[in-house]
């Protein structure tokens, strides 16, 4: 496997599970819902898709094969966060008595494995049919921004 591509999926693997724990831990705004809503990935999303294609400038077949890549991806964080209306219930009832809950911890990583296992051949898989549809140009501009940014940092 080429190396490029073990970094991206050990990226959207970690990327999938930090934000599932994000995402079971952290809230803004409002205190009753955690995360974000439908309406906002969705809408997070196709401002994603638009800011790649123009940078890339892709044309319509490769925009939809990102778009599927993105619906991939969305597919996978959905499946770490699970199921669980409140998340962040699950990671406070692990501290609810003087001894941390091994076993429970466990079994919340167990599942969130099994789910990235499980959702992984799909968004290799997506990932594979958008960059080999990418002109030997456009590529290199992936490989040129992956170089340059690096860590969390913008810019």
């Amino acid at each position: 496997m080429k190396p490029w591509i073990k970094r991206t999926l050990i990226a959207v693997t970690g990327a999938s599970l930090v934000l599932g724990g994000l995402s079971a831990c952290g809230h803004r705004g409002d205190h009753h819902q955690s995360g974000w809503s439908e309406e906002r990935v969705t809408e997070m999303r196709g401002k994603a898709i638009e800011r790649v294609s123009s940078k890339l400038e892709l044309n319509a077949e490769q925009k939809q094969k990102l778009g599927l890549l993105a619906d991939e991806m969305l597919a996978a964080r959905k499946a770490v966060k699970g199921d669980s209306a409140q998340p962040r219930e699950e990671l406070k009832a692990l501290i609810a008595s003087d001894k941390f809950d091994r076993n429970r911890a466990q079994q919340l990583m167990e599942q969130k494995t099994q789910a990235v296992q499980g959702s992984s051949p799909r968004v290799i898989e997506a990932m594979a049919n958008f960059y080999d549809s990418l002109t030997p140009a456009q590529q290199a501009q992936v490989r040129d921004f992956m170089d340059k940014r690096r860590g969390w940092r913008r810019g």
